[in-house]
């Protein structure tokens, strides 16, 4: 699914935000920012630091896919959001590799069922579902497979959760984000609109909560909710929701206002957003979390750029 420009944005040229990404961003998210914020034309990627340290090694990462960082599947999110092309061949391999992979048969009847709810972290298969049908494979029977799947996992409230325990009676935002991107971008790649329906109702579940505050209190259901981080991964947070909405077409609903005021605060005098923490260390790091790549400026710019994507000015 192509990223909708807001209409707030498309006339921000003079913004020193977007200057500062067109001039001197990383060439990845800078032709980002021509063609979402200031509705240019553009060509083929150009050659990126990042998305070139993504793609090293990116097939001998597809053997253990979901090693945090570094297996294949979240440099695939990475490399689809940088606006790879989807005729790399390494990333063609790679996404074939993961699809195969999240699509087993044994592992997908091996979702357990407490209280006549599936148990299942969904935020793996919606991430791998994005990620195929921004690479073209929407209408591949493996996608097919892991949209039904996402679709029968569902909870009452809309939204999913892997919670083994009977007591869990609320799906999780964290899982329940990526698994609305990935049905969202599945509906528009293969004309599928039977997944509508669990588009709206993932995306009510989030807005109900006006994106991150807890209807008993009025406060940030976590405190990291309400800060932005680059990248994600499968956490959540107050503006990979608002980006994840606008994707769903819902990102004008006026329950976003809140959460979109929330970014505004953040905004610096310079008028660039900052990820305030990481969830990745940089390569040659000890221990877990240690990423393919370091993301540097580049993850403050795509911080940035989504900001001002989802209309935070």
């Amino acid at each position: 699914m192509v990223d909708r420009v807001p209409e707030a944005c498309t006339e921000i040229g003079p913004d020193p935000a977007v200057t500062w990404l067109v001039e001197q961003a990383d060439p990845a998210v800078a032709r980002l920012a021509r063609r979402d914020l200031l509705g240019e034309p553009v060509g083929d990627p150009p050659a990126s630091r990042v998305v070139q340290g993504l793609l090293t090694g990116l097939g001998d990462s597809a053997r253990a896919p979901y090693v945090k960082w570094t297996g294949a599947h979240w440099r695939l999110v990475s490399l689809v959001e940088l606006g790879v092309a989807e005729d790399e061949p390494a990333v063609t391999q790679a996404a074939d590799a993961l699809l195969g992979y999240w699509s087993r048969p044994q592992r997908l009847a091996a979702v357990p069922v407490v209280d006549g709810r599936a148990r299942r972290c969904a935020s793996q298969e919606g991430n791998a579902l994005a990620i195929a049908c921004r690479l073209g494979l929407g209408r591949d029977d493996r996608a097919v497979t892991l949209a039904e799947d996402l679709l029968s996992w569902r909870w009452p409230d809309g939204g999913w959760n892997c919670d083994l325990r009977p007591t869990a009676s609320h799906s999780s935002f964290h899982e329940t984000l990526p698994a609305l991107w990935g049905l969202a971008e599945y509906a528009s790649a293969s004309g599928d609109r039977t997944t509508l329906d669990a588009v709206a109702s993932a995306a009510e579940l989030l807005l109900s909560h006006e994106v991150l505050f807890a209807r008993s209190t009025g406060e940030p259901i976590h405190e990291s909710f309400a800060l932005p981080h680059y990248p994600p991964f499968w956490h959540y947070d107050v503006l990979q929701a608002l980006l994840v909405l606008e994707r769903a077409g819902v990102g004008a609903d006026p329950r976003t206002a809140r959460a979109r005021q929330l970014l505004v605060d953040r905004r610096r005098p310079d008028g660039r957003w900052r990820a305030a923490r990481r969830w990745w260390r940089p390569p040659g790091s000890t221990g877990s979390g240690v990423e393919a790549v370091d993301w540097g400026d580049v993850a403050h710019q795509m911080v940035t750029l989504n900001a001002l994507r989802v209309g935070a000015r």
